[in-house]
């Protein structure tokens, strides 16, 4: 059964900066997978593209990350599957 991303956990960077961002996303994903969570969404929104680009950047580096990608109905989201 699919998983709606309106039931994930989600972390929402609106208004961040870059290095709050880097700082934000790499706390939420070790959370997240301490915890067991399969799948969390990372709210990026749309505007220049600089957060996209940094959390893609983040998730790229996490080893926890399993892959990422953008949520084909809002693409100010990003949807990331975490390693067991």
């Amino acid at each position: 059964m699919p998983v709606l991303p309106s039931s994930l956990p989600s972390l929402d960077l609106h208004g961040m900066d870059r290095e709050i961002t880097r700082i934000l996303v790499h706390e939420f994903i070790r959370d997240h997978h301490k915890m067991g969570t399969e799948k969390v969404m990372i709210i990026h929104g749309i505007g220049t593209g600089v957060l996209r680009k940094t959390v893609q950047e983040v998730l790229k580096k996490e080893k926890f990350v399993e892959n990422f990608y953008i949520d084909f109905f809002n693409v100010g989201t990003t949807i990331v599957t975490l390693r067991k």
